[in-house]
């Protein structure tokens, strides 16, 4: 109540004049992205909102797809994007997109853009939501063309159905679009190389502004083997057949003709776990015959500092951490501070666009702090 209380206040001193100047502490609206999806709306922006200046765009997840339509996830959507908006008034620059999809909304993609009629009534409907909450671009959160995903419908036409869906929601955003109110479309993207096989990535980015490309979940609670689920690089320790990190899935994207200053890198704000696991190398890479799981960054770091059977290690080979509790052979996978800072440091030397994560209100300040401090440092 009391931050919805100073955010009440800071609309009401700032009216709603879209000139105020930014804070010398917010992030240039020309530098690199910083790209938060945000997932229901929680009080912890921090006491003067900080955070919000800290972000260049949010991603507000999820907008669902009813009878080939966008439509509102949550009956909460509304007030929360009004919450989201008001954050301009602190950041000027901030710009808020919708997210259509998710892992758990995408079965409907396929039928919405399998005809021309379809994907005209998917694209308004896309364009009436946006228009409807006063925000500044759709995002598309396909999981994934032509792949089952969650168990979606798919076909071999959504390769080139993907394609026209864009090009026809970028002609309709441009038209709409005034000289210093561009309006944004953006995706999600699968951080691999069969992901490319079942898109036209090098004709669909000629329609977007940028690609977050999902590069985390390599390794989940689905598999019966541990592993890193945001590595930078290949572990000399993964034995699987095809090795995928971060690293390798921006090589992937740049060889398929994708721009690098387009290419926005994505990390995870959580991690997974796996219990009842082989000892062994401190469970890195162990079979597992328990259960599995995954926590927010701000759970696993209060329980670094709380308890003290978690023990933190580093793969050097992979520039990933882990944790291992042998009391109940825990072994966790998650992003950190160091880990973050290699990813940054990939992103300015090679001119990507920035960097993304999933999502907001799984840390406590600790890893967005990382990346916009490494960001916006200025090299010697």
């Amino acid at each position: 109540m009391k931050k919805l209380l100073f955010l009440l206040i800071i609309i009401s001193i700032f009216g709603c004049n879209s000139n105020n100047k930014a804070s010398t502490n917010e992030v240039s609206q020309e530098g690199y992205k910083i790209i938060a999806y945000v997932n229901e709306w929680q009080d912890n922006w921090g006491e003067n909102f900080e955070k919000a200046t800290q972000i260049t765009h949010i991603n507000y997840a999820f907008a669902n797809i009813k009878n080939g339509r966008v439509i509102e996830g949550l009956y909460s959507d509304s007030e929360t994007l009004k919450k989201l908006n008001a954050l301009k008034k602190v950041n000027p620059h901030l710009k808020i997109l919708i997210s259509v999809g998710g892992w758990s909304w995408s079965g409907n993609f396929s039928d919405a853009v399998l005809t021309k009629n379809s994907r005209q009534v998917f694209a308004n409907s896309a364009i009436d939501f946006m228009l409807k909450h006063e925000i500044d671009g759709v995002n598309l959160d396909w999981e994934y063309p032509g792949l089952i995903g969650a168990g979606n419908v798919n076909r071999p036409e959504d390769k080139e159905n993907f394609t026209a869906i864009l090009k026809l929601l970028r002609k309709k955003l441009d038209s709409l679009s005034a000289q210093n109110n561009k309006y944004l479309l953006t995706i999600a993207t699968g951080a691999s190389q069969n992901y490319l096989d079942h898109t036209n990535m090098k004709e669909a980015q000629k329609y977007v502004d940028f690609i977050n490309i999902m590069t985390y979940d390599f390794h989940t609670g689905s598999e019966a083997k541990t592993g890193h689920h945001a590595n930078f690089f290949s572990s000399k320790y993964d034995d699987n057949e095809e090795s995928i990190s971060a690293k390798i899935a921006v090589q992937q994207y740049i060889a398929a003709g994708i721009p690098a200053n387009k290419i926005v890198l994505g990390v995870p704000f959580y991690g997974r776990w796996w219990k009842r696991v082989n000892t062994k190398n401190n469970g890195l890479f162990q079979p597992s015959t328990g259960v599995t799981g995954s926590y927010n960054y701000n759970s696993i770091a209060d329980s670094l500092k709380t308890d003290k059977g978690f023990i933190s290690y580093w793969d050097s080979t992979a520039a990933a951490p882990y944790i291992w509790r042998l009391k109940d052979s825990l072994f966790i996978t998650y992003e950190n501070p160091k880990s973050i800072g290699y990813k940054v440091n990939y992103v300015k030397e090679n001119q990507l666009g920035g960097i993304m994560f999933w999502q907001f209100n799984g840390d406590n300040g600790t890893l967005l702090k990382t990346i916009f401090d490494n960001l916006n440092k200025t090299d010697q």
